[in-house]
């Protein structure tokens, strides 16, 4: 009987963790393997950083999340309609992207963050029928079907396509990547977003104003500051591990398979370990050991170890998967407003756009001062970022208690 419960509100979260396996891997191959192979191929790291511009759209939905919000498909469900017309674009794309593998690199370049565009809008629709649908006590949940699906995405899409790419070929990686969002397309074609509605979710669509973003606005900050920080201070892992003379393939094994396989296993735990051990207590958990392994991440470079780059990445991964959940579950709470779409992109893509300067610049900085020098920057900076987060979630929760609803 207790299965059988388990299983009625699990499938609903099944067409979520199918599509995010679809983000994944179309942004894991596109904005993580891409660049590995032009790293080795000897692109310079100035240019690698602008590789990040492929995320652009990611941090722009905010400007047309409102279009999300307002606009109805004909014949189609809402959230539904706007996630099938934009995996349709993306699987479109991608095969036009297929044929490229000569192309001048601006026009990849173009392709891809069109691409980009069609998956950002994509998961703003997801993300809003999450908040509509999706009841409050199992958003943990619903994070962590996010967090699970897009890690085995980007083993795919950042490991196991690198890992074969010179077996299987350009043309042949992205159709991969096509085919892999068609099928996961299908089980949200059967989602019943109608019956699932929350009763306020109508409410809330039409009642929604600008005074919202700027409620918003400290928090949009707040996670701007954490996503820059988080990056700094990991993001650019994969790149010190081919410096220190890693090889590429063992490189896109760590980077692109070990670390989505722990980090489906973190997400797949922390839903529960935000129920047991309380959100404040993982984030500080989770970011002592952020910091330990940025630590030595330093350590390495300085000392040209390339062993203990490799154990402090794996552990990194680790440390960061626990941060996962408690910050998409506390953006979920934030984005229950008049417009949840427009408040999801606000919070995560706003604040996405607001650390892409220091994502483009990372590497190149890098290349300026040296891996460990960088270390010695990132560390300190992620340390103030965390404590910002820390503080602003501890706020959430006390109002939340206070007004009953935790």
């Amino acid at each position: 009987m207790h299965t059988v419960r388990t299983l009625a509100w699990v499938r609903p979260l099944v067409p979520f963790f199918c599509l995010y396996i679809t983000f994944g891997t179309t942004l894991g191959f596109l904005s993580s393997g891409a660049p590995l192979i032009l790293r080795a191929r000897g692109i310079e790291l100035v240019q690698i950083g602008l590789l990040q511009l492929i995320n652009l759209p990611v941090g722009l939905t905010f400007l047309w999340a409102v279009a999300v919000d307002r606009i109805r498909l004909p014949r189609l469900p809402h959230r539904v309609g706007w996630i099938a017309v934009m995996q349709a674009a993306t699987i479109a794309l991608l095969a036009v992207l297929s044929l490229g593998e000569t192309w001048p690199l601006l026009v990849l370049l173009g392709v891809a963050v069109a691409t980009c565009f069609c998956v950002a809008t994509m998961d703003v629709a997801l993300e809003a029928l999450v908040v509509e649908t999706v009841p409050d006590d199992r958003r943990p949940y619903a994070a962590s079907a996010k967090l699970c699906g897009a890690s085995l995405g980007g083993a795919a899409g950042a490991g196991l396509l690198i890992a074969c790419y010179e077996a299987i070929g350009w043309q042949n990686a992205v159709l991969a990547v096509a085919g892999l969002n068609t099928l996961c397309l299908l089980p949200m074609l059967r989602y019943p977003e109608a019956r699932l509605r929350r009763p306020d979710a109508a409410a809330r669509h039409e009642n929604g104003s600008l005074r919202r973003l700027r409620i918003l606005a400290p928090q949009v900050l707040v996670l701007g500051l954490y996503f820059a920080a988080m990056f700094a201070v990991s993001g650019v892992n994969n790149l010190v591990l081919l410096d220190l003379g890693v090889p590429l393939s063992e490189v896109g094994f760590v980077t692109g398979s070990v670390a989505p396989i722990i980090n489906f296993v973190m997400a797949a735990f922390s839903g529960t370990l935000v129920r047991r051990v309380g959100t404040i207590r993982l984030i500080t958990i989770s970011a002592v050991g952020v910091i330990a392994c940025g630590s030595a991440m330093l350590a390495a470079s300085a000392a040209g170890l390339s062993s203990l780059a490799i154990a402090a990445t794996i552990l990194g991964f680790v440390c960061g998967g626990g941060l996962g959940v408690p910050v998409f579950n506390t953006i979920y709470r934030w984005a229950q407003g008049p417009r949840p779409a427009t408040d999801y992109a606000l919070l995560f893509g706003a604040a996405f756009f607001a650390a892409m300067p220091l994502r483009v610049a990372a590497p190149a900085l890098a290349g300026l001062v040296g891996w460990a020098a960088y270390f010695a920057l990132a560390i300190p900076f992620y340390a103030v970022a965390v404590l910002c987060l820390r503080a602003a979630i501890g706020r959430t929760l006390d109002g939340d208690r206070a007004m009953g609803l935790a």
